[in-house]
């Protein structure tokens, strides 16, 4: 029982490391496999810091075959002499105190993506040990520490010092810092580094810092192994280790072109209005601003900002100044060229910005985030500076005679649109009027909940009428909206919006979500803060999931990152016994085989081909039912690595396509296992 004595003798003071042990997520934001690679970023954000300062060019990460991972650098090395207040050196100071470095003046460094000065001493908190080597001055020098659990003291010590930094006598040439580590399992609920994750993060840093060359290394897989893996070879991994391919995958990135070759990268595989990107690097008021811009015959803006290195998905002042400058300084080129008539209105942002490509990367000191997850520039003193920086390199651009094509197709890019803009304004009004397009369309389609407090609300978007009947049966009509689909809703991918709010399939659902579309989608306004995707286990299903994927993420980017969207996971088996004393669900293979062991002797199994084959109750219990479903939450931790598998999944690249499908959507494995496990015939004798 609490009691009423309270004075300062309660208060609980957390000594070094221990808060960050004691609530991980206040530092790292979750102990998933989000946290675990923030840990990562802590330390390559430091190494980076020293490429964009000026100081270092090379940067080495690897993935250890124990789990480890290690990242070193050639800049100048952690300082090692002894701190003046602490008595300790450097190297002690930086990983074991919270809010230690030296990135909060502007002394060492100009730009910083380390904004908190924790990055370094939560790593190591968070760690079951951690070696450091540091190169500096010509000698080397070591330092270890780890994390245990003090039985006399009863709670763990944090990020412990083995010892103090230690000179190995070992003269050198080279100059940086080595920092190699082990998650602690008994924080994370994984510590295995996922290889895109990474590999895709490291690549958009290499972009982001023109001319440094960054290596990843993963010793868990050899070259071969995943070439395999990744592009259809025959050899087994088996056969690969006979073979002595014992090599580890290794990747270097390194751009020349920086930020201009992130827009190629970016494009690859679209029609290009233009050949090649338009560049340019400047500073106002101490605010340095790089772009580049390449518009394709896409129909919307894919524009990916940086603040010193940090993805800002959620925008900011600068992507304001951005799209301003832009804006303003094409509207100026079209009336000086007379592109535009005297008479007529100048075009708005979205006609330029219609099928733009924009890397806009920002270097600035005393940053400031804001928004949901903390990635949304707050600084607006920003805005003007980025504003003017990009009128004045697109005018300076556009003056050069090579680039005359360029910005005229950037008009007649803007010329159309605003037609199709006018159009389609046209047809929503009229339909608006006609009120058809938020209430008429909705009537027999969707199966709406009675409940008024969106937080709560579900909608439950199913495949096909008669799967969309039993889940109607099914539902909670509290708080439970079921909108079944009539046919595959239309791909957006190289889709104009007129077009999409043609599609009745689309259309319905912007009615039913109630927030608008495209530039007008407003999250507030939403009429569910969960949107389910439910579609059958099977091609036509994984397709339709899919083209929805593609459409929020086009047109409803911030349902996506907010959170909103989860795809639905109903069981492929039940695995029962013909009395129906026992029924137990398998959601994958895996599952099946603990479930055929726990159900036993003389068990059955149901492959449910479709949803429409469960009754209401079956369907309740495995996947509707909040308290026992399974739900896969729709992320946007990296909006570069989304767009390429939209592109590549939606777009013409054809290849592409059918390598990612015969890798991961194999749609026959789960018939493949039902060959191998062993059945039960109903006269009891077992069979392979």
């Amino acid at each position: 029982m609490s009691s009423n004595h309270y004075d300062a003798s309660d208060i609980t003071i957390l000594e070094g490391l221990d808060a960050v042990r004691l609530r991980p997520g206040m530092y790292i934001g979750s102990t998933g496999p989000k946290g675990l690679h923030h840990i990562l970023w802590e330390i390559v954000d430091n190494a980076i810091d020293e490429a964009a300062n000026g100081f270092a060019d090379k940067i080495e990460v690897r993935i250890y075959k124990d789990g480890s991972v290690s990242v070193e650098d050639n800049g100048r090395g952690v300082p090692t002499d002894i701190h003046p207040k602490t008595h300790v050196s450097g190297v002690q100071v930086v990983f074991t105190q919270l809010h230690a470095g030296g990135k909060f003046d502007e002394h060492n460094y100009s730009f910083s993506g380390g904004l908190h000065g924790v990055g370094a001493s939560v790593t190591n908190a968070l760690s079951k040990w951690l070696k450091v080597r540091v190169w500096r001055n010509g000698t080397t020098y070591e330092m270890q520490f780890h994390s245990y659990y003090d039985s006399a003291k009863k709670k763990y010590e944090s990020g412990v010092p083995a010892g103090p930094l230690t000179d190995t006598r070992e003269k050198t040439k080279k100059h940086g810092t080595f920092v190699h580590f082990m998650p602690d399992d008994s924080v994370f609920s994984t510590v295995d580094f996922q290889l895109d994750t990474v590999s895709h993060r490291l690549n958009e840093l290499a972009f982001l810092n023109k001319g440094l060359t960054i290596t990843l290394t993963d010793e868990r897989i050899t070259r071969n192994e995943f070439k395999a893996e990744g592009e259809g070879e025959s050899e087994t991994a088996e056969q690969l280790d006979l073979l002595g391919a014992s090599e580890p995958y290794s990747v270097t990135y390194c751009y020349e072109g920086g930020i201009s070759d992130f827009v190629s990268y970016l494009n690859d595989g679209k029609t290009k209005l233009y050949p090649k990107p338009i560049y340019y690097k400047g500073e106002k008021d101490g605010i340095l601003v790089e772009f580049s811009i390449q518009h394709t015959s896409e129909f919307t803006e894919n524009l990916f900002s940086f603040v010193n290195n940090i993805p800002t998905p959620e925008g900011g002042y600068h992507e304001m100044g951005f799209r301003g400058g832009i804006t303003r300084m094409l509207n100026d080129y079209a009336r000086d060229n007379k592109l535009i008539k005297d008479k007529d209105a100048n075009f708005l942002g979205d006609d330029f910005r219609e099928g733009l490509t924009a890397v806009l990367s920002v270097k600035m000191k005393n940053v400031q985030f804001e928004g949901q997850t903390k990635t949304k520039l707050g600084n607006p003193e920003a805005r003007a500076p980025v504003d003017s920086v990009v009128v004045e390199g697109l005018r300076s651009i556009a003056a050069m005679p090579a680039f005359k094509k360029a910005f005229e197709e950037m008009v007649k890019k803007a010329q159309s649109a605003a037609r199709v803009r006018i159009a389609a304004r046209q047809a929503k009004d009229t339909a608006r009027a006609k009120n058809s397009l938020d209430n008429l369309m909705l009537v027999g389609k969707l199966a709406a909940c009675s409940g008024k407090k969106p937080e709560l609300n579900e909608l439950f978007i199913v495949e096909g009428d008669s799967a969309g009947g039993t889940a109607k049966q099914a539902r909670i009509r509290q708080f439970q909206s079921i909108l079944p689909l009539r046919g595959k809703p239309l791909n957006v991918e190289k889709k104009r919006l007129d077009q999409v709010l043609a599609n009745e399939e689309l259309r319905t659902l912007i009615s039913a979500l109630g927030a608008g579309i495209g530039n007008e989608f407003n999250p507030d306004k939403l009429n569910y803060h969960k949107v389910i995707i439910l579609s059958d286990a099977d091609q036509d299903g994984f397709h339709i999931r899919c083209i929805l994927l593609t459409f929020f993420f086009r047109y409803m980017r911030p349902l996506v990152s907010a959170g909103h969207v989860y795809i639905g996971m109903p069981p492929l088996y039940k695995v029962y016994k013909q009395n129906g004393s026992v029924e137990e669900y398998a959601y994958d293979d895996n599952e099946l085989q603990e479930k055929i062991d726990k159900v036993g002797r003389g068990y059955l199994i149901q492959r449910y081909k479709g949803l429409g084959e469960m009754s209401a109750e079956q369907l309740w219990e495995t996947t509707m039912d909040p308290a026992r479903r399974n739900l896969t939450q729709v992320t946007l931790e990296d909006a570069v690595a989304a767009e390429n598998m939209i592109t590549m999944l939606m777009g013409d690249k054809v290849e592409g396509r059918k390598e990612f499908l015969n890798r991961n959507a194999n749609f026959n494995k789960t018939d493949s296992f039902m060959d191998r496990v062993k059945l039960k015939k109903e006269d009891g004798n077992e069979e392979e």
